[in-house]
């Protein structure tokens, strides 16, 4: 009773007609210089720094996200101390008044 109906899914066709865009075109021009080139072997993979784990990566971004964690927490504290400071000078002065 409560099912909810879903819509078909519509078909796609079927064939698929792949057309050349635009074909391969070499041009044959002389080489700037007179020695002879050979194609550059692709470079082996390198991780980005050697010896870093995920575990210490993990371990980075949690000490991160503590570190501005309390930075926030000390803002938070630093402003609400000076709004009560304003508000004890504010009392204080309206009594020495009276």
């Amino acid at each position: 009773m409560f099912r909810p109906k879903f819509p078909e899914a519509p078909t796609l066709p079927s064939t698929h007609v792949i057309s050349p865009s635009v074909p391969a075109v070499q041009h044959s021009h002389a080489p700037a210089c007179h020695c002879q080139h050979t194609p550059a072997a692709p470079a082996p993979a390198r991780r980005v720094a050697p010896g870093v784990s995920a575990g210490t990566v993990a371990a980075v971004v949690a000490v991160g996200i503590v570190l501005t964690a309390l930075l926030a927490a000390v803002a938070v504290t630093a402003i609400s101390v000076a709004v009560a400071a304003v508000v004890m000078r504010s009392l204080l002065s309206s009594q020495r008044r009276r």
